[in-house]
């Protein structure tokens, strides 16, 4: 059974619910030193959320998608620093959209102001206006499709997923 980490903010914990759902692992607990956003480290392969430093809680979403986008094996080799490759960026940046979008969360919270080098703005107009980057990668992967291998398929097309997390390579 699956234990439920307890956040105050009822949006943080559905994200956190929706990650554990999936099979990304988040706890809750104290952070100390420093991490790349605010609240919020990869350990090993799962996430921990210190919910009294976190400052936006659609980061959350982010560091997932660094986390599913990546082989079993790389996920659970995982702490701290997730990595500087452009393709893996791309990726988590377009999954956490779809997840935002499955959650039904206004785009803005992941693409805040604080994030994205200033042009968290700007990936919300590109998102919303379907000029979307990283979907070829993660259809690649396996992970969702593009409109017209979806029609192939028979699914949905990105932002709907296939699959929210990488299994096997």
């Amino acid at each position: 059974m699956i234990s439920r980490p307890l956040f105050q903010s009822p949006l943080t914990q559905r994200i956190a619910d929706f990650l554990i759902e999936i099979g990304i692992e988040v706890r809750s607990g104290a952070i100390t030193g420093d991490t790349f956003l605010p609240g919020i480290q990869v350990n090993g392969g799962g996430l921990l959320a210190d919910e009294a430093l976190m400052t936006y809680p659609g980061d959350l979403l982010h560091e997932a998608g660094h986390l599913a986008v990546v082989s079993p094996e790389r996920r659970r080799a995982l702490h701290t620093h997730v990595g500087d490759d452009p393709a893996e960026e791309m990726m988590a940046i377009a999954w956490s959209y779809a997840a935002a979008v499955h959650l039904e969360i206004d785009p803005a919270v992941l693409f805040h102001s604080g994030g994205y080098k200033g042009g968290g703005e700007g990936l919300v107009e590109s998102f919303t206006g379907g000029r979307t980057f990283g979907v070829p990668m993660l259809a690649w992967i396996g992970l969702t499709a593009d409109a017209a291998r979806a029609r192939e398929l028979g699914v949905q097309p990105y932002p709907h997923m296939l699959h929210w997390v990488l299994t096997d390579c």
